[in-house]
């Protein structure tokens, strides 16, 4: 029996051969050492994050996010519900909150529920992976399975906004949120704590619409990193890693800057730091290779 388990909520960028299907195969691993078991929740549903807002009113995005709830409830019932997709995790939470406290929206989304034999009762809490290792195991804990430091390595901590408002990690400040940094060292490597764009937006929702606009911040993001001295950007967010690593490109030509800097999931360094290989880790799912961490993961660990 595994040390912890949970009912898994992949999120549609993160599973199999989706988008950020690096992400998973990172966090499987990373899992794995941990001793944590994650079921996915049975026929789960997109979380309407991306579509949710698209003139169709609340109640069909909230039922949405009920749905999933109520699977979760109904087949693995006592499991918090963790998402590693920021943008799922925060749109979960919310309809868990308005559900809690709106009767009427919660009694319409039953009524629609009931067409397929659900109900949502609201009994599983909504987490973030990252509030899972710090609240479940603790940064001493997560130092413990470390068999290759990150050691010579700097890391830019980039939250971004989705994991920071308006929820944000219980204990963080909504300003400096510092727990990238802290799971940067507990793998060994050095956070860069002076990043001064670790909760700026990343401009995913302006990527289409507004290029030129989603660009500027992404180049800011980016900037900043190399500023500081960072040989790496980490984040918890798909469409922040997404978003800032393959635009680099568009920015370099745009601007006339040379950027070319790896964009990690902290799954990633710590999969490399608990022995996993560059496939475990997910390094081979990178755009813009992050060779210092590829060299580590192939290290052969003297015993």
């Amino acid at each position: 029996m595994a040390k912890k388990e949970y009912a898994f909520y992949p999120g549609c960028s993160s599973q199999l051969k989706g988008s950020a299907s690096n992400y998973l195969v990172s966090v499987d691993s990373m899992c794995k050492t941990l001793d944590v078991k994650l079921t996915q929740i049975p026929d789960w549903n997109c979380c309407g994050a991306s579509i949710g807002y698209a003139e169709s009113g609340e109640l069909p995005r909230h039922v949405m996010n009920a749905r999933n709830f109520a699977l979760a409830e109904k087949h693995l019932p006592g499991q918090d519900v963790v998402a590693t997709c920021a943008a799922c995790w925060l749109n979960a939470k919310e309809s868990k909150e308005k559900l809690a406290s709106n009767q009427t929206l919660r009694n319409d989304a039953n009524e629609a529920l009931k067409e397929v034999g659900l109900q949502y009762e609201g009994k599983s809490a909504m987490r973030h992976m990252v509030e899972v290792l710090i609240e479940d195991f603790g940064y001493d804990e997560l130092k413990k399975p470390v068999v290759k430091s990150l050691e010579g390595i700097k890391f830019a901590g980039y939250v971004g906004c989705q994991t920071n408002r308006p929820f944000g990690i219980n204990g963080e400040s909504f300003e400096n949120p510092v727990y990238l940094d802290k799971l940067v060292e507990s793998v060994g490597g050095e956070a860069v704590t002076s990043y001064d764009q670790k909760v700026t937006c990343c401009g995913g929702a302006l990527a289409f619409s507004e290029p030129d606009k989603s660009q500027k911040q992404i180049k800011d993001i980016v900037e900043s990193a190399y500023d500081h001295g960072a040989e790496m950007i980490v984040t918890p967010c798909p469409l922040c890693q997404a978003n800032v690593e393959i635009y680099q490109g568009e920015v370099n030509k745009k601007y006339g800057t040379k950027f070319n800097m790896p964009v990690l999931y902290y799954s990633q360094l710590m999969s490399v730091a608990y022995g996993g290989s560059t496939k475990a880790a997910g390094l081979d799912g990178q755009v813009i290779r992050a060779k210092k961490l590829e060299e580590i993961a192939v290290k052969v660990i003297k015993k």
